[in-house]
């Protein structure tokens, strides 16, 4: 009858890791020899002779088979660990203003589910030790693959939304390096398999994927489907007043009332407005024609698109110009706002009709955010000799406002250079507007880049006009009497 030897020490793992257990009971592992000595010790057993196969039996190799290596070990314990810490950072930076500022549901919840995920993976880097270790917990290594997980969707997301625009950010190197670190950490866990030792891997899996159902369905309503649903109405109105007649001089003071309100569902930030006042002057025959001829040369020189057979040659004439808000000014959803202006007018004007032109450029506050400050300040192109073309007189003398902007969903300013706003404005010409990647260097503007920036933060115009008959105007003026 054989003796069973009482100290039996496993086969090593992929790691190099023994289980050691004495009397058939578990009695913990070891590195190397010395260690197994040192937990022998531990247990009241100084004396064993650890080559004594009456002693100690060993599977898979014998004293001298210890392949650990502690130093490689550490190292990649080391490189998963800063992985996990970085990837936590990044998601915290990009999830928190979302969740704390987002002026809708969907973004505060996309906000959220970041923040969240950066905490489970300070759970998962909290759990790196114990993988890399004894793995005294069933459960660590499956917490590090989570995480591993979590970095490579939320990286390939990022990068994902690079690519649709290829616009150079700081966080470019963060997610990109992130995105690598994330292959590599998933094959090294994928060797591994740390699902199996958790207790019930099939609820774990169903966990991980209803995770990243819901994240991507909130990322999807937030991004693509909730800024569709949600229009921005404005009303705008202008109407003429009773003119008055001035007694001291041989002019008529005309009374101008506009009237803005946002009726939309969500504040919204005035970019630049613009109320300009015509006097229209046309030539009146009898007979009159109306020929197709005839209008075709009205839109090739006048860009006039109505016609009248009895008038010809239409021709307008600025009177007034003038804005109602200061650029930047934050419209609440219900605000209504009325502007009072009077402009005056010979009595003997040649105008047979007066038209007023009201419109309003605006950018959509859930959509984005304005560096108000920075925008409200006003540089005037001819004293801009140092500037760029776009504000150093290259369109002319004109008023011009610049100033950084941000999109209300987080994701989109972490993939995309920084933005700004830029509004001009002139009382010779109509107001013009734009938002790029450039700032006070120069360089010129992709207008279809443009076209795309202005889209995905909601700027839109709005118009109104009025015009009333010269005649009419004047049918309760009396000329003042001279002194």
């Amino acid at each position: 009858m054989s003796i069973r030897p009482w100290v039996v020490v496993e086969a090593p793992d992929g790691r190099g890791l023994r289980r050691v257990t004495v009397n058939g009971g578990d009695a913990g592992s070891a590195w190397s020899l010395r260690e197994l000595r040192a937990l022998l010790d531990r247990l009241g057993h100084p004396d064993v002779d650890v080559e004594d196969p009456a002693s100690v039996h060993w599977r898979g190799g014998d004293w001298t088979t210890w392949p650990d290596r502690p130093v490689r070990r550490r190292l990649t314990g080391l490189v998963v660990l800063a992985g996990l810490l970085a990837s936590a950072a990044l998601n915290a930076l990009v999830g928190r203003p979302d969740a704390s500022g987002a002026l809708t549901f969907a973004q505060r919840v996309t906000g959220a589910l970041f923040v969240l995920s950066a905490l489970v993976l300070l759970a998962a880097a909290l759990a790196v030790p114990d993988h890399w270790g004894r793995r005294r917990s069933s459960v660590s290594g499956a917490i590090v693959l989570l995480g591993v997980l979590i970095t490579l969707a939320t990286d390939v997301l990022l990068v994902l939304l690079w690519l649709d625009e290829r616009q150079y950010t700081p966080y470019l190197l963060a997610f990109m390096p992130l995105l690598c670190w994330s292959v590599w950490a998933l094959r090294l866990l994928l060797k591994d398999r740390p699902w199996r030792r958790v207790p019930l891997p099939r609820t774990f899996a169903t966990g991980v994927f209803a995770s990243a159902l819901l994240t991507a369905v909130s990322l999807a309503y937030s991004t693509l489907y909730q800024p569709t649903v949600a229009p921005m109405h404005f009303a705008l109105s202008a109407r003429f007043g009773t003119a008055r007649a001035d007694p001291r001089v041989p002019f008529v003071q005309v009374p101008l009332t506009m009237s803005v309100k946002n009726t939309g569902a969500y504040p919204a930030y005035v970019l630049i407005d613009d109320y300009t006042v015509y006097g229209r002057t046309a030539r009146y025959t009898d007979q009159g024609s109306f020929s197709a001829e005839q209008w075709r040369k009205s839109i090739d020189e006048d860009g006039e698109e109505e016609a009248e057979r009895h008038v010809d040659r239409l021709a307008f004439t600025r009177i007034s110009s003038g804005r109602i808000y200061e650029p930047g000014t934050l419209l609440e959803s219900g605000q209504e706002d009325t502007r009072e202006h009077v402009f005056q007018i010979p009595l003997d004007a040649p105008y047979d009709l007066l038209y007023v032109d009201l419109q309003l450029t605006y950018l959509r506050k859930d959509r984005g955010q304005i560096d108000v400050e920075e925008f409200r300040k006003q540089r005037a192109s001819w004293r801009a000799k140092n500037e760029p073309p776009c504000i150093a007189g290259g369109c002319g003398d004109r008023i011009v406002y610049l100033g950084a902007v941000r999109h209300n969903n987080n994701l989109v300013n972490v993939t995309r250079a920084q933005h700004y706003v830029l509004a001009t404005w002139s009382p010779l010409d109509t107001p013009a507007y734009s938002i790029s990647s450039y700032h006070l260097d120069g360089k010129g503007i992709d207008l279809a880049e443009e076209k795309k920036d202005l889209a995905r933060f909601g700027v839109s115009t709005v118009q109104a006009h009025a015009e009333i008959s010269l005649a009419e105007l004047l049918k309760s003026v009396t000329a003042p009497r001279p002194s």
